[in-house]
């Protein structure tokens, strides 16, 4: 659950960034709510990961300012690409999602509803930023972003 936590932090900070330097009203509208939604998620990490008397990444601030400037350099590239940037964050986490969910105990009904709503919520994101005109990133992009997001998860997972 931390690690889900610090990618909910990152989730906010890519929004932020990107919507800071959006040059359409709209998909900066689109942008700030999905960031909202994000709040949600992260309100119920942070509760769960109380109730396994476990503690978020001490590395959040690094998490939110790297993600920020991330996602101010995407939207920099335009509206299309900082779109096509949402879709392949949310297919990667999507994925990370689904590795977790086969990972929890059965049992543990209350981390799984939590997931499931995450993903569903993630899914629902990219869809609408494709609809939204993103574009499809390059290969060596959505590499490089799946490297980070694992050097992320893994570090956010012992820190």
């Amino acid at each position: 659950m931390r690690v889900n936590h610090a990618g909910e932090i990152a989730a906010q900070a890519l929004y932020h960034g990107q919507a800071l330097v959006a040059r359409d009203d709209a998909t900066r509208e689109m942008l700030l709510k999905a960031a909202r939604e994000e709040t949600d998620h992260l309100a119920w990490c942070s509760t769960r990961l109380t109730e396994l008397t476990s503690r978020p990444s001490v590395l959040d601030p690094l998490w939110y300012a790297g993600s920020f400037a991330i996602g101010a350099l995407a939207g920099l590239l335009g509206d299309r690409v900082s779109l096509g940037f949402v879709v392949e964050t949310e297919r990667q986490v999507e994925g990370h999602l689904d590795g977790h969910l086969g990972a929890l105990p059965p049992h543990d009904y209350r981390s799984r509803a939590i997931v499931e709503q995450m993903r569903a919520d993630e899914i629902m994101h990219g869809a609408h930023a494709k609809a939204a005109g993103g574009i499809d990133l390059p290969s060596p992009v959505r590499a490089l972003m799946g490297a980070t997001a694992r050097v992320m998860t893994t570090t956010a997972h012992w820190i």
